[in-house]
């Protein structure tokens, strides 16, 4: 057979729409298998690892984010809250956190990987209750020696900003610090300790 009666032009662009379709149906095909990569929202509230943005907290600023079902705080405490956390160790039930409530890499007064930066689970180690958030000090309406922390107003359990439990109230523990690592200076992935950790 001859191709003297074929154009050039029509067939390159016959060759070039089949290409388009043909790669149009396989991206189509391939996207239900790449969505089912990505943890779905219930395996997220199961324990996947949480990815949070910390470039905006300001300091001595708190922000709540959903991990597991329960919140997650990220603390940006300025120096005059690092400088409180000293003050109340004699208060305080575990001071030096030897309870298992924190990672070992947090195991330190600010119970923290960086000094400023607190990420704990705002959920209280009495009965589960949500504490508030109170930096503020003096509050008299806690404490006359308050240095500011987290108050459970459903049975008065106090906590430093460490996390660390007050002696003489209901809350038996230090708040969880949860497994975290820092993707970069902005970044923290709640739920993965940090490599060779």
């Amino acid at each position: 057979m001859s191709n003297q009666g074929v154009d050039p032009g029509r067939r390159r662009f016959l060759t070039l729409t089949t290409s388009v379709v043909g790669g149009a149906g396989a991206v189509a095909a391939a996207w239900p298998f790449l969505a089912s990569l990505k943890p779905s929202e219930r395996a997220k509230a199961l324990g996947a690892p949480v990815t949070v943005d910390i470039s905006k907290v300001e300091a001595g600023q708190r922000i709540i984010f959903p991990w597991r079902g329960k919140p997650v705080w990220v603390v940006n405490r300025t120096d005059e809250m690092l400088a409180s956390l000293p003050k109340v160790t004699d208060d305080l039930r575990d001071p030096d956190s030897q309870e298992p409530q924190q990672p070992s890499y947090a195991q330190n007064e600010a119970r923290s990987i960086k000094p400023k930066v607190l990420v704990m689970v705002g959920s209280c180690t009495h009965l589960g209750c949500s504490p508030s958030f109170r930096p503020d000090h003096p509050a008299p309406d806690i404490d006359p020696n308050w240095q500011g922390g987290f108050y459970c107003p459903c049975h008065g359990s106090k906590f430093d900003l460490a996390g660390r439990v007050y002696k003489s109230v209901p809350a038996p523990l230090n708040l969880l610090v949860p497994p975290h690592r820092y993707e970069d200076d902005h970044t923290i992935v709640v739920g993965e300790d940090p490599v060779g950790a």
